[in-house]
């Protein structure tokens, strides 16, 4: 993945100036700004926000699976403080996969796409190896309300939509380790959209947002941080984790991503003290399907969490944003 961003970032034509976010600043969704070119008066400037995600299945239940895998792919363009418009969808099955599965993945993917308010207009399958199920996401965005990686700024605060941890419930649930109920509870989580989370945050005014999927907390926090040249301090005490996630990272049931994660993250996370390991090991791990890390001035976060709240969005105030001291973006506190 790495190599395949240092590529993208050194092709010159994503020097385009239409291209209001690209590869180069490790955005979650691509941004392309619309003009008289494409008919619109003077004044207008109503972006594109373009994205596309698929993987194989984390969980067993085929129509759940579906609509993870949907509610994931819309999430980028929700990240970016856009509203979704159409998809196509991307699929992969083995040869002789049961149709009855491929029918309930379709049918719980469609149905989310339709609850985010937009339309399934084509897509693609091919038969593969194991199944692989997502969508290419086209949105829409206002410019004033992009919220971009580079957009935090030292003093601002930050909120977290959802509970970590579903590295930790997704790996359980594969090797039988945790009960089906909590895992089905995950599950239910990831298949949640970040539809009322966004509409919360465009109402209040945020400078920057991603949602925290493969790469972590840290990850894309970090991606925030190198993007808007400052640090962020997460006050682990604060931030909402799963139940049972906890118990599970400290018997060692976590996702490849954690050890990803530190490598990639090497000398750019400090971590103080006395810190609970198994919580500290979660921050780094893949998430399915997270939630918003939204970020906006100190000012404006009163207005966040009544529009949270009358949502029925879960408000965690989960730190702030620093000036960048050192070779750190990310500090655990």
């Amino acid at each position: 993945m790495g190599q395949l961003t240092q590529v993208l970032r050194d092709m010159k034509q994503f020097d385009d100036p239409r291209l209001l976010v690209g590869p180069k600043s490790v955005d979650d969704a691509g941004v392309v700004l619309l003009g008289a070119s494409e008919g619109l008066p003077p004044g207008h400037e109503i972006a594109l926000v373009q994205t596309v995600d698929f993987f194989p299945p984390v969980i067993d239940d085929p129509y759940l699976y579906g609509a993870v895998a949907a509610a994931n792919s819309l999430s980028d363009v929700y990240a970016m403080g856009g509203r979704p418009i159409s998809a196509l969808n991307l699929a992969g099955f083995p040869k002789g996969f049961r149709e009855e599965w491929v029918a309930d993945i379709f049918r719980g993917g469609f149905e989310k796409v339709a609850e985010a308010g937009a339309v399934v207009a084509g897509g693609h399958t091919v038969e593969s190896p194991e199944p692989q199920f997502g969508f290419a996401v086209t949105g829409v965005v206002d410019r004033a309300q992009l919220t971009a990686n580079g957009g935090a700024k030292p003093g601002d605060v930050m909120y977290l939509t959802k509970s970590l941890g579903m590295g930790s419930m997704t790996t359980a649930g594969k090797f039988k380790k945790a009960d089906e109920a909590d895992v089905r509870r995950a599950a239910e989580q990831m298949a949640t959209l970040n539809k009322d989370a966004a509409l919360a945050m465009n109402a209040a005014g945020a400078h920057a947002c991603t949602d925290i999927t493969g790469f972590g907390l840290n990850g894309h926090g970090r991606n925030i941080a190198s993007g808007s040249n400052v640090a962020l301090r997460f006050e682990l005490a604060s931030i909402p984790f799963f139940p049972g996630a906890r118990d599970l990272a400290a018997k060692g049931v976590v996702s490849g991503g954690v050890g990803r994660g530190k490598l990639a993250l090497v000398g750019e996370v400090k971590v103080a003290d006395g810190l609970d390991q198994a919580l500290v090991d979660i921050t780094y791990d893949a998430e399915t399907s997270g939630g918003l890390l939204i970020i906006l001035p100190p000012e404006n976060a009163a207005k966040l969490e009544d529009e949270l709240s009358a949502r029925d969005v879960a408000v965690h105030r989960v730190g702030e944003v620093t000036d960048r001291i050192g070779d750190h973006y990310i500090e655990l506190v």
